[in-house]
Formats: structure tokens, sequence, C-alpha cells
């Protein structure tokens, strides 16, 4: 997956950044490539959580849907 990051010079030093197209994920550090760095890790907790939110969310639809039936836990 390719998302498109600004990274903006600040006056007082170093760059800020951010991803238009998730709303909340942004970082920042005192080089580009210390701000890139953190930019990514940033995107990856940011995509984790989106993940781990939208499966929550269709696990409690299913469990709604299937009241009669036996809801078991797995793991893998």
């Amino acid at each position: 997956m390719k998302l498109k990051a600004i990274l903006e010079p600040q006056a007082e030093g170093g760059y800020v950044a951010y991803v238009p197209a998730l709303p909340g994920c942004f970082s920042q550090g005192e080089t580009m490539e210390e701000a890139l760095k953190n930019i990514r890790e940033a995107i990856e907790l940011y995509l984790e959580t989106v993940e781990e939110r939208e499966l929550k969310r269709a696990q409690r639809g299913i469990l709604k849907k299937h009241r009669e039936s036996a809801v078991v836990e797995v793991s893998v």
C-alpha cells in the first residue's frame, strides 16, 4: 500500500509529517529522514488500530445476528 505523506518544515526546526488520507495520523522528526521513519511507524499503528476496530465491530454484528448460536473464542 502506498500513501502520500506531507512533510512540512517548521520555523523552529525539524519537520511535521502527516497523511491526509488517514485523519489524525501525524508525526515529526528533527530531519526529513527521521520524520519519514516516524510517519511510517505512525501509519502502521494507525492501520493496526483501524483493523482491530473493524474486527470488533464485525464480531459485534455477528453476535447480534446469531444470538441463539453457541459462540466460542478461537486463538489463531
